[in-house]
């Protein structure tokens, strides 16, 4: 496929793609992955929190989608998760094999395209951007949800799930200086509830609920946010892997023609702030439908 982008001599830009969060269901971002390859469409800079650092990893590396979709075939839920009682956290060794297993000890300077992983530090609660260091330690960190993983020591930091802080990472890419930002949101209807009384059962509705919260910042800062439904898939489990893949695929290539009108600029007819206002128009209606009035 022809590369759609102009060359790097010609562009005077850089162009941003935010992984978001959201457990087995990032198998969708490969999907949306192989939509863009097809198009011809080239990222200059990534950025991921949890299930989505892994996939951003990939992609700075090099991997291509069907690279990756090979990897995640192979995949069983018990790979990530070594604990086989659900309410004792589990080592992140299952996560640093997989990563490992495709890049090796590879470390940020390795990387073909600039990455930044989204963490948080259980010690001081901020939130963490990593651009320095050991990539598998600093994906198996992003990817640490508490009550699921044991946090990940890297550093002076102790690292739990960035997706507590920032579910879709735009932002970071707009710190960084990318004129042009899309997101991939897998899990766009991730604040389900539950009436459950079980510890576990309310300790996920409250990360899921922290989560769908954070995910606006993330879409206020992109240009297109590319929605894909795995609602009717767990997190937890790897079971439809290739029926997100295809819901990914097909997401993407919805949008497709509005991406490619964004990213060229003979074309582009909004500014950041434009768009920032408008995606924050939207929201608000969208929270407003939300609220209970009593």
């Amino acid at each position: 496929m022809k590369n759609f982008m102009k060359s790097e001599k010609q562009k005077k830009y850089k162009i941003g793609l935010a992984f978001g969060g959201g457990g087995a269901r990032g198998f969708a971002h490969l999907g949306v992955l192989k939509a863009f390859e097809e198009n011809g469409i080239v990222f200059d800079e990534v950025a991921g929190t949890s299930v989505g650092s892994i996939v951003a990893s990939l992609y700075a590396f090099g991997l291509s989608s069907d690279e990756m979709m090979t990897a995640a075939r192979k995949l069983k839920t018990n790979d990530i998760r070594n604990s086989k009682l659900f309410f004792v956290p589990s080592k992140t060794e299952g996560i640093e094999k997989l990563v490992k297993s495709l890049i090796g000890d590879a470390h940020f300077e390795d990387m073909k395209k600039p990455l930044t992983v989204v963490a948080v530090d259980l010690k001081t609660t901020q939130e963490v951007h990593i651009t320095q260091g050991s990539v598998v330690k600093a994906v198996a960190g992003s990817c640490a949800v508490p009550g699921v993983f044991n946090p990940v020591d890297f550093g002076e930091y102790r690292l739990v799930d960035g997706g507590l802080q920032n579910t879709i990472p735009a932002d970071v890419l707009r710190q960084n200086g990318c004129k042009y930002v899309i997101s991939i949101d897998v899990n766009p209807t991730r604040a389900y509830g539950t009436d459950s009384t079980k510890l576990m059962d309310i300790l996920f509705a409250s990360i899921r609920i922290m989560m769908k919260t954070n995910a606006v910042k993330g879409k206020l800062y992109s240009d297109i946010v590319i929605e894909t439904d795995t609602s009717k898939f767990k997190s937890t489990s790897v079971e439809g892997g290739e029926e997100m893949y295809k819901v990914g695929y097909e997401s993407a290539m919805k949008l497709m023609p509005k991406i490619k009108e964004l990213l060229n600029p003979k074309e582009q007819k909004f500014s950041f702030w434009n768009i920032f206002k408008r995606n924050k128009k939207k929201i608000l209606k969208e929270q407003e439908k939300e609220i209970i009035h009593e």
